[in-house]
């Protein structure tokens, strides 16, 4: 099974992460993630992480620097997850009350996805990177 290679914006602001839950009808529905989706063809991993958030949150990021890559299979996918520590730019809007700000030690009270546990325990592990 070819890897999808999926971009995520690892928001944080002020010590907080960004997170929203993944809505019903969905794999792996009503776990948490952090915002992110396919890299579209032609478009760099950086991109697709800046479009993906202000597509999904309203919020303009400035994507800094990757944390490490993740290969992992599910039943519904195999993916290969490219995260980057990302910035908010200008204001921040509200935005739909499926997403939060939560402190990294806070990130181990939500369910997320398997793939994501690795960056999460260092996250938790390391307030404010």
């Amino acid at each position: 099974m070819a890897e999808t290679r999926i971009a995520i914006a690892v928001v944080e602001h002020h010590g907080r992460f960004l997170i929203g839950q993944r809505p019903e009808g969905v794999p792996l529905a009503g776990l948490w993630e952090f915002p992110g989706g396919k890299i579209e063809a032609g478009e760099t991993p950086q991109a697709a992480a800046a479009r993906e958030c202000l597509e999904e949150t309203g919020l303009t990021v400035e994507v800094g620097q990757p944390y490490d890559a993740v290969s992992h299979e599910y039943e519904h996918d195999a993916v290969r997850l490219l995260f980057f520590h990302c910035h908010p730019m200008g204001e921040l809007t509200p935005m739909s009350e499926r997403f939060r700000w939560v402190s990294a030690v806070e990130l181990l009270d939500y369910r997320f996805p398997a793939a994501n546990s690795r960056l999460i325990e260092r996250l938790a592990a390391t307030p404010g990177t």
